[in-house]
């Protein structure tokens, strides 16, 4: 009986030992991947790399919307009805992103020029 429990300890701690040792392997090689792969392959996205800027702009204002800092009140809501759909804090979106859309429709609608 004795000798069972010895060799399931032993079992546990060779498991245990062959984990840590790829654990630290696998460190290594996840730097070198990300090494190998250029930061260029990720330009072409379409999404905007970077924050928030402190204080909203009209460029910013436009790349949260989608739209032209310049375009038509009629484009800018149902660009912002489209955007809310998909980041409303009541369909699990997130809050923070809900308020800069609205910020930056707010932004947009105040600093709109005339005629438009």
């Amino acid at each position: 009986m004795s000798s069972g429990v010895i060799l399931a300890g032993l079992a546990l701690a060779a498991i245990g030992y062959g984990g840590r040792a790829l654990m630290r392997s696998s460190k290594t090689i996840g730097d070198t991947l990300s090494k190998s792969i250029p930061s260029s392959a990720f330009s072409n996205s379409k999404y905007y790399r970077g924050g928030f800027e402190p204080k909203m702009t009209r460029r910013e204002a436009g790349l949260i919307l989608g739209i032209s800092p310049s375009a038509s009140k009629n484009k800018l809501r149902e660009s912002h009805k489209r955007i809310m759909l998909l980041n409303h804090p009541d369909r699990g979106g997130s809050p923070y992103l809900a308020a800069k859309i609205n910020e930056a429709k707010d932004y947009l609608e105040k600093n709109s020029r005339p005629g438009q």
